[in-house]
């Protein structure tokens, strides 16, 4: 019995135990399962720290109004943060984005930008939820709703007046008169240079003025000024002697024989009794001897370093004087038919001098004309500067004014570089009362160049309840741009190649692209002009919307003017009645 006891006991003993451990691996279990909870939510909002909130000062606006709309990012100081950029709000319309605010908290900072929205027709209207992106994941803010109300107009206290009619306005002026004027300037800064350096009458110098005297007038004058000199008194009579034989020399080179300043005095003086014995000079032989004296004593002082007295010195100055008169006064006065000749010879000389400046001033204008043209060729491009001096209708067009307004309704926002002029569009009788068109264009398909705005909207009855879940016919964007290409083969289009995709606008409208080339015969002339033209469909409920442009093919001026046009259209829904 006692060993029966025992054994129960040592049975019990067991269960208690393991019931323990049990009771001890499930008090683990729950530990360690709240544990990896903790560690999992730990992890999780560390993971998703980043906060986006929005907000706006006002729900209520009226119309043109703005109202700020706010974005809150808190962030890691190490998070890269994307604000959105350009017409994301629409139907509102962005005006202003604000730089970005951050303020930092703690670890983090706290990134707030706001934006100015605007609205210019009434009713409620809805801004889309934002997306931001925090390290390449998104994150997006609450859609808001805001009320744009009109402008309550007491009519018994404000008086209604016709609508006024079209003013004309002058075109607003462009950077040209500037170019202009800049070049007006430089012309007049290179015509003063060329009259300064070339053409102005410059003042004669003293040796200028003393060398357009006669020989006789200027020998004399020589002499005056050698008695002026100090070379005697400075004991200089080697330079006084070379002045003084200088003076008689020149003197007879200019008036009795040609080679005087080169000739030796035994050369000089038998030239002189040659031409005495000639009769060609009626010299006397007194005068030539004199002459002679002097030049001997001359080379004799330069040469054999001789040193007569001053008082010689300055008597065979007076006998240089007394024999450049003798010389004057044998030599016969100019007759009328040589006063003639050399009246002739300094014009002659007066036209060589004018014609030598023409060809200068000319010289130097072309160069300079081909240095500005090499100039702005290597910086703007040859093709730009000879279109810019020769004139390029697209060209012209390019860098116009260009105009941005809205066409039809719902609008078409486009840029043009003229005005879109609202044309009659041709509607077959048995279609008006089903539908209405409006078109704006800029030239037409025969002038190369055209932009055209077509709206079209098909005339739907008002849906009552038993019509309500009746579908609006919609339209078939294939079949638009292919009867389109027809309409071009109507206008005498000819090979037509044609490319379609999908086309995007930058603020979201989505529609189909027609684009390719095409030739075309310009307008009152045999001219076959290979050209590129863009068709752009947008199909919204009861709408279609149509945007048709055609340039010519390898006109760098026109392919801009092209996409400058396609980038800037933009399409506005047509309000639905939830949002009026």
């Amino acid at each position: 019995m006692s060993v029966r006891l025992k054994k129960l006991e040592v049975i019990l003993n067991m269960k208690n135990r393991n019931k323990i451990i049990v009771d001890l691996g499930n008090k683990t279990t729950s530990f360690m399962f709240q544990a990896l909870c903790f560690m999992l939510f730990f992890l999780c909002s560390f993971f998703s720290s980043a906060q986006v909130t929005s907000e706006i000062d006002t729900t209520k606006i009226r119309i043109g109004e703005q109202i700020n709309y706010k974005i809150k990012v808190e962030a890691d100081s190490l998070a890269l943060v994307v604000f959105p950029e350009g017409q994301t709000f629409m139907p509102l319309e962005n005006v202003e984005a604000l730089k970005i605010d951050t303020i930092k908290r703690d670890a983090k900072f706290l990134l707030s930008r706001i934006y100015k929205l605007t609205q210019f027709d009434s009713g409620v209207y809805t801004i889309p939820r934002q997306k931001i992106i925090i390290d390449e994941k998104p994150f997006f803010t609450d859609s808001l709703k805001i009320d744009v109300n009109t402008i309550e107009v007491d009519t018994t206290k404000q008086k209604l007046y016709d609508i006024k009619p079209i003013i004309e306005v002058e075109e607003s002026g462009s950077n040209r008169w500037q170019l202009i004027l800049g070049i007006l300037v430089a012309i007049a800064l290179i015509a003063f240079l060329l009259y300064w350096f070339i053409w102005r009458k410059k003042p004669l110098t003293e040796a200028e003025e003393i060398a357009l005297l006669p020989p006789y007038d200027r020998a004399k004058l020589a002499l005056s000024k050698l008695d002026e000199s100090q070379y005697l008194m400075r004991s200089e009579v080697k330079e006084y002697y070379s002045e003084l034989t200088f003076i008689i020399r020149k003197y007879l080179d200019e008036k009795v024989y040609d080679r005087a300043l080169e000739s030796t005095t035994a050369e000089l003086i038998n030239r002189l009794n040659l031409l005495k014995d000639g009769n060609q000079i009626p010299l006397s032989k007194e005068t030539i001897l004199h002459i002679e004296s002097i030049l001997k004593r001359a080379d004799l002082v330069k040469f054999a370093k001789s040193a007569p007295d001053t008082a010689l010195a300055e008597m065979d100055k007076i006998t240089i004087d007394k024999a450049i008169d003798h010389v004057k006064e044998s030599l016969p006065e100019p007759s009328e038919e040589e006063k003639l000749l050399d009246q002739k010879y300094k014009e002659a000389q007066e036209r060589k001098k004018k014609r030598r400046k023409i060809w200068i001033t000319v010289g130097i204008s072309v160069f300079l004309i081909i240095a500005t043209f090499i100039g702005f060729g290597i910086k703007y491009g040859f093709g730009y500067v000879k279109d810019t001096i020769i004139g390029h209708e697209s060209k012209e067009l390019l860098e116009g004014n260009w105009v941005e307004s809205a066409y039809g309704f719902p609008p078409v926002f486009i840029e043009t570089p003229k005005v879109l002029k609202r044309v009659d569009s041709p509607i077959p009788d048995e279609a008006k009362d089903k539908l209405t068109m409006t078109t704006f264009v800029y030239g037409t398909m025969l002038d190369v160049f055209s932009v055209a705005v077509n709206t079209t909207t098909l005339k739907v009855p008002k849906q009552t309840p038993q019509t309500k879940d009746t579908e609006n016919p919609t339209f078939d964007l294939l079949k638009v741009a292919e009867q389109s290409i027809k309409g071009f083969e109507a206008k005498g289009a000819t090979n037509i190649t044609v490319k379609q995709d999908q086309y995007v606008t930058p603020n979201g409208a989505e529609g189909l692209k027609t684009f390719g080339t095409m030739s075309i015969n310009v307008l009152n002339t045999n001219n076959i002009v290979e050209a590129e033209y863009m068709l752009l469909c947008f199909s919204n409920e009861n709408v279609l919307q149509q945007i048709i442009i055609t340039w010519p093919k390898e006109d760098v001026y026109a392919d801009e003017m092209a996409e400058r046009i396609i980038d800037s259209i933009e399409l506005k829904a047509e309000e639905t009645e939830e949002e009026k």
